[in-house]
């Protein structure tokens, strides 16, 4: 079964845009590999998380600080194709 990938961040932060830019460069580079990515509000103030399957894969309060397109389609890669080639990416 394709994973989905679960985007959560925080409204009042004005997160929602970098959320949505992340789910389409997820969905336009793994379009085969994944069920879809769902982008959810959160209660929480200032948290911005990226889950694969419910499975953290990134968490801005303890990076202190947003991935980095490249290393998030890295850390995608890494559970959903491993033998993926990201092409310039993984330059």
């Amino acid at each position: 079964m394709k994973p989905i990938i679960q985007i959560e961040y925080c409204p009042k932060c004005g997160w929602m845009l970098r959320s949505a830019y992340m789910a389409q460069e997820i969905l336009n580079t793994f379009v085969d590999e994944i069920k879809g990515v769902m982008l959810v509000p959160s209660e929480t103030g200032g948290k911005f998380t990226i889950k694969i399957n419910e499975e953290s894969i990134f968490d801005r309060a303890k990076m202190d600080r947003f991935p980095e397109i490249k290393e998030l389609k890295k850390l995608i890669r890494d559970v959903v194709n491993p033998d993926k080639s990201l092409g310039h990416t993984d330059r």
